[in-house]
């Protein structure tokens, strides 16, 4: 009877444990985790990404590279181009398919709001990330267990694929917004609206064609046609009508606070001063945005100049020594950023990720180069109005504020008058024709408008054009060169490694070198 006592004791276990066996994908989910999310939710978090891939606001090492303001104080940061890896936008991308897998888990048809904002996403991300490297991994990339080490694909196919996305999104969206399958939430920038969104794709896809402006007479991605087609059917590729259409984030004063404001006052409003590629651009034009920007150099003001002198205002070189630029900046010699507007307040300005005034000078460029028939010139001044409008100028008297006491709290007022019509007709700004002269007015403006904002969209215009000239020095460092990319992040030559060799072998000659050249631009 012991024995058999035992027995059924042992079978009684045996019964239990094999009633409670789980498989191996039930025992590697995290109870206290959720495997799923509503798509608006994943949603929100890419939303927040693209912000972040963006630069993440103002004044930030992007801002310094665009040469929109130095750092003058080591200890924060450099001026320097000697770069090293860069980080890769796949986390987002998988994030993006896992928003379009709750959509249809959700029951949605196979076309619908967020698997159209996903091919917008997917054209943004890569882009980015292609422009930052050169080829990347696309067609086997996002396979998970399937493709581990997935193979590189060449940033000319990249950018196929881009547009092919982007034009997919627009019709996608054309057919959402005529129906009622308008589902979409957790939108922050556009209060879930399509039309908006779909102004955003097209006007994505203008700046990727002049992007590849290097490319125009490529065969088989027809940059010219593509152009020219966008332009001539605004029905069916819609684009931003005003600054209202801006892609922008808005910051407020209790979750998201500008980059710069009033807590941070005392740890960089003086150790960075304004850049001379920049300020030195628009005093050049007797621009009055110089005054919504920047302050004038104490020192200026003590030798005698007034405060709306375009002379007061003077911005260091980029390339200058940092232990010199110091100095300098300590004895009043350079102009500081404007603290009325950029530490007086935790709102500030809004950051444009895709913007109006872009897409004008965009537009005027494409037709300056011949891609489209058109008047660049009317593009041209919509873009510098535009530019002008962000920062609060309008015709006739204008007041503007500089620091008083070199804080942010007390402000001395002055006015300056403002004439469109008087700066336009300068030599140096008024548009020369669809020429050389003509398109160098183009891309200066451009760059001007994209201060603080739009990521390093100005560094690449600069890349692509060499305009403006960007100041190079012992400050600049990489033997006093502008890098041309970054290199890739260290995981892909750990893991990716045959991959990775393969592609750096084919396009640089076997050396991840941040100098050298990618297919875009030559």
């Amino acid at each position: 009877m012991k024995i058999n006592k035992i027995a059924f004791s042992v079978l009684a276990i045996g019964l239990t444990l094999t009633g409670c066996e789980k498989s191996f994908d039930e025992l590697e989910q995290d109870p206290n985790r959720p495997a799923t999310a509503p798509a608006s939710l994943v949603l929100n978090g890419v939303l927040n990404d693209m912000y972040n891939t963006a630069g993440g606001g103002g004044w930030n090492d992007f801002q310094r590279w665009n040469q929109f303001y130095a750092s003058n104080y080591n200890y924060y940061a450099t001026n320097d181009y000697a770069w090293t890896t860069t980080s890769l936008q796949y986390t987002t991308l998988k994030n993006v398919a896992k928003m379009e897998e709750e959509a249809k888990r959700a029951g949605l048809p196979a076309v619908n709001v967020y698997s159209a904002l996903g091919k917008f996403f997917r054209a943004y991300f890569f882009e980015n990330m292609t422009k930052r490297v050169g080829d990347i991994p696309l067609t086997d990339a996002l396979q998970g267990l399937n493709s581990l080490t997935p193979k590189y694909n060449t940033q000319k196919e990249v950018y196929a694929q881009v547009l092919t996305w982007l034009d997919e999104a627009n019709n996608d969206l054309a057919t959402l917004i005529t129906s009622s399958d308008n589902n979409l939430q957790g939108d922050i920038y556009y209060g879930n609206s399509l039309t908006k969104w779909q102004k955003v794709v097209n006007t994505l896809k203008v700046r990727i064609l002049i992007n590849l402006s290097q490319k125009q007479d490529d065969p088989d991605l027809k940059v010219k046609a593509r152009f020219a087609e966008v332009l001539s059917n605004p029905t069916k590729y819609p684009l931003m009508t005003s600054a209202d259409d801006n892609l922008q984030y808005v910051y407020n004063s209790t979750y998201n606070k500008y980059n710069r404001n009033p807590d941070n006052f005392g740890q960089n409003a003086t150790r960075e001063n304004m850049a001379a590629t920049y300020l030195g651009t628009l005093t050049s034009l007797n621009d009055p945005r110089t005054f919504v920007v920047a302050e004038p150099a104490a020192a200026k003001l003590a030798a005698g100049l007034k405060p709306t002198d375009f002379g007061a205002f003077v911005g260091a070189s980029s390339g200058e020594d940092l232990a010199t630029m110091s100095s300098k900046a300590n004895n009043g010699e350079y102009s500081f950023q404007n603290r009325k507007r950029y530490y007086s307040t935790y709102t500030a300005e809004p950051y444009i990720i895709i913007g109006y005034p872009e897409l004008q000078f965009n537009i005027a460029e494409g037709i300056n180069r011949g891609w489209s028939s058109g008047n660049a010139e009317e593009y041209y001044k919509k873009g510098i109005q535009a530019s002008w409008s962000f920062y609060g100028l309008t015709e006739g008297a204008n007041t503007v504020y500089f620091s008083a006491d070199g804080g942010y709290r007390t402000f001395n007022t002055y006015q300056v008058n403002v004439s469109f019509n008087d700066y336009y007709t300068q030599p140096a700004v008024k548009y020369a024709g669809n020429n050389a002269d003509g398109l160098k007015e183009i891309l200066t403006q451009k760059y001007v408008a994209f201060a603080q904002n739009s990521g390093l969209e100005a560094f690449y215009n600069q890349r692509r054009t060499g305009v403006p000239t960007f100041l190079i020095g012992p400050g600049t460092g990489n033997t006093q060169r502008i890098a041309k990319r970054w290199q890739y992040p260290s995981t892909e030559s750990a893991y990716n490694t045959a991959n990775y060799n393969a592609s750096i072998g084919s396009q640089y000659g076997g050396n991840d070198d941040i100098n050298a050249t990618m297919w875009i631009l030559k």
